[in-house]
């Protein structure tokens, strides 16, 4: 970045959202740097219409569950598409076992849609010890940075 901003280029640093507040405000903070304040605001206007449409309900207990075991977990942005989703989150935010996941199974499991290209990291989600557990599917292009576009893993695990 420095040797850009030496260059001349002008660099904007935006932090990754933790929840849809975050998102709004990196919304408001590229259309700010881009010139285009309106077009922010109509996408945050779409954003927060899209979550506001997304049926209430407590839909159990759920863990976001990723390639190589890890587990979304309190304060990160996969806990807060569970929770806008109606779910409370019980993941740990850290590696979670299949024997842990078997032992005491959420009610849902929530993992991303399988890669075209797997391997032995993203199989551990299609572990024959956990086919009883419900599923859900989020598309991983949702979630790889959090923007307007992940309102749709909310949607998706609304049911």
């Amino acid at each position: 970045m420095q040797l850009l901003q030496e260059r001349g280029v002008r660099v904007a640093q935006i932090d990754e959202p933790q929840d849809f507040a975050g998102v709004a405000e990196e919304i408001t903070n590229v259309a700010n740097v881009l010139g285009v304040p309106e077009s922010g605001a109509k996408m945050i206007a779409t954003l927060q219409a899209r979550l506001a449409a997304v049926p209430p309900g407590h839909r159990g207990r759920a863990i976001f569950w990723q390639a190589r075991g890890f587990s979304a977990g309190p304060g990160s942005f996969g806990d807060a598409v569970l929770r806008k989703a109606g779910f409370v989150d019980v993941g740990t935010g850290r590696q979670m076992s299949v024997e842990a996941l078997a032992t005491d199974p959420p009610d849902v499991l929530v993992t991303e849609a399988a890669p075209a290209y797997p391997s032995l990291a993203t199989d551990i989600v299609q572990h024959p010890a956990l086919a009883a557990i419900p599923r859900r599917t989020v598309d991983p292009a949702l979630l790889a940075c959090p923007g307007p576009w992940s309102v749709g893993a909310v949607e998706a695990l609304a049911w």
